[in-house]
């Protein structure tokens, strides 16, 4: 009991997350370590991958968690508009024990290109989703959280010109604004191969989406995820998809 104690005080004294493999920091990014990012990481499908690029990279904490769970010959990129958010990343990917194969890039997704044979077999994105409003006094806050700086509809353009042909999509979102999503999506000829209905409470309507895009799937698997049991514990669903991840799982 003690030596848990003693790692979650070392945990807040940097500024940052503890994992069973690595440690992000986060004190430098404007969106700090939370559910949606180890979720999506967590969930989307590395089989077959050899290169993955994390769209918005911000801690690096997707990209970690996917070279946790890939093997030794798997590149992973991650791109990121915010400086400050890139250096921490860098640094974090550094200490990691997977550093030779991590790339954290600064720079706009909108004017990356990349050859045929450097396409990615798997995109994911934690992708801002609210509608531009009132100005934040923060710009990497805004930049993270607005689609001001990248709009849905030329996230998955880009997606589309960045992936293999058989390349796949994972992201999250809030769930009535995921709903839109994989509507525009479908719109824009992706297919839905994966969809994850995420609920606090089994008795809860859903409030957040994991969804994965294809272009050539033929059917949609469709499953519901509740993070806690009704009595307040993790359920066993959210244990088994983080048991790799949380240190005290």
């Amino acid at each position: 009991m003690q030596d848990k104690k003693s790692r979650v005080k070392q945990t807040l004294r940097r500024n940052g997350f503890t994992f069973k493999q690595f440690f992000v920091a986060h004190d430098r990014c404007a969106m700090k370590v939370g559910t949606d990012g180890v979720l999506l990481g967590a969930w989307a499908n590395v089989s077959g991958c050899s290169r993955i690029l994390d769209i918005g990279s911000g801690s690096g904490l997707v990209a970690l968690m996917l070279a946790q769970r890939t093997s030794p010959d798997v590149a992973i990129y991650g791109i990121e508009l915010d400086a400050s958010a890139v250096m921490q990343s860098r640094e974090n990917a550094a200490e990691s024990p997977w550093h030779e194969r991590l790339h954290m890039m600064q720079g706009d997704v909108l004017q990356l290109d990349v050859s045929e044979n450097e396409k990615f077999d798997l995109i994911v994105s934690n992708p801002p989703y609210f509608e531009p409003g009132s100005d934040c006094r923060d710009e990497a806050r805004s930049n993270a959280r607005y689609t001001n700086t990248l709009t849905h509809s030329a996230l998955l353009m880009r997606a589309d010109r960045l992936l293999t042909p058989t390349g796949r999509f994972c992201v999250i979102l809030p769930y009535d604004i995921g709903l839109r999503f994989q509507q525009l999506a479908q719109q824009e000829g992706w297919k839905t191969s994966r969809v994850l209905h995420i609920r606090d409470l089994p008795e809860r309507e859903p409030h957040r989406m994991l969804l994965e895009l294809d272009r050539c799937s033929l059917f949609e698997r469709d499953n519901h995820l509740s993070i806690y049991r009704l009595s307040r514990e993790y359920s066993c669903e959210f244990h088994d998809l983080m048991k790799d991840f949380y240190l005290f799982f």
